[in-house]
């Protein structure tokens, strides 16, 4: 009897194991194509289709008796709606409004607009902290503060409280490239090495010039912003 228990049990999480993987798998699988918004800037709409797809995945993994099928359909359904809708709002200014809302003025020419904190349930506390975060400390160098729809704050400031830029300076300088990570964890990547038009000898001499005598010694190596060989040995990690 205690057998027969035993292998019922592990049948169970055989099942459960098998359910979360599945789950797992098409949940990742629909978030991907609902998009690439970190959470933190999902729309109202996006994040309430977040939370109840984690819901209905949830489901039939804590219950066996619910067939599969009864998560993943209104999982799919709910994947389909959120395609229709962000599609909807492509097309109309009025369906972005209803879905999304709009963007609020909380500070224009310097001044809070106290009425657009009310509306947005937004305390004063936590405007400044915003503005501290960005580096702002005085309202005086606040042209506009706008929040935005997805909850983050955008920062207009005032011409004069705007840093110099080199092009201001007149100052000379080279454009930036993409930093390219050439070896990681001792393995070379041939794909950003033909991306740059380099090749393994090359990269190879430029081992070479450092005294290191092979690829497996490097926990990382790449072309910085400037087009700098930057390296670190495994043993320097340690």
């Amino acid at each position: 009897m205690n057998d027969k228990n035993k292998f019922k049990g592990v049948a169970f999480m055989f099942i459960v194991l098998i359910r979360a993987i599945i789950l797992y798998f098409i949940v990742v699988f629909i978030m991907r194509i609902m998009g690439k918004r970190q959470i933190g800037q999902l729309q109202p709409f996006e994040l309430v289709i977040a939370l109840m797809v984690s819901e209905l995945a949830a489901m039939p993994m804590q219950n066996t008796s619910i067939p599969l099928f009864h998560g993943i359909i209104p999982i799919i359904t709910l994947l389909v709606l959120q395609v229709l809708i962000s599609t909807l709002q492509l097309k109309s200014e009025t369906a972005r409004i209803i879905f999304c809302g709009k963007p609020s003025i909380l500070i224009e020419k310097g001044k809070i607009n106290i009425q657009e904190l009310r509306n947005n349930r937004l305390n004063l506390n936590d405007l400044l902290e915003e503005l501290r975060l960005k580096d702002y400390y005085n309202l005086e160098d606040i042209e506009y503060a706008i929040l935005e729809t997805g909850g983050q704050i955008s920062i207009i400031p005032k011409s004069e409280s705007e840093p110099a830029t080199r092009k201001d300076l007149n100052v000379k300088s080279s454009q930036d490239m993409l930093p390219v990570t050439l070896i990681l964890d001792g393995k070379i990547n041939s794909k950003n090495l033909k991306l740059i038009n380099k090749d393994k000898f090359w990269l190879n001499s430029q081992l070479n010039k450092k005294n290191i005598s092979s690829a497996d010694q490097v926990f990382l190596a790449l072309l910085d912003s400037k087009g700098k060989f930057v390296y670190q040995l495994k043993k320097e990690g340690k």
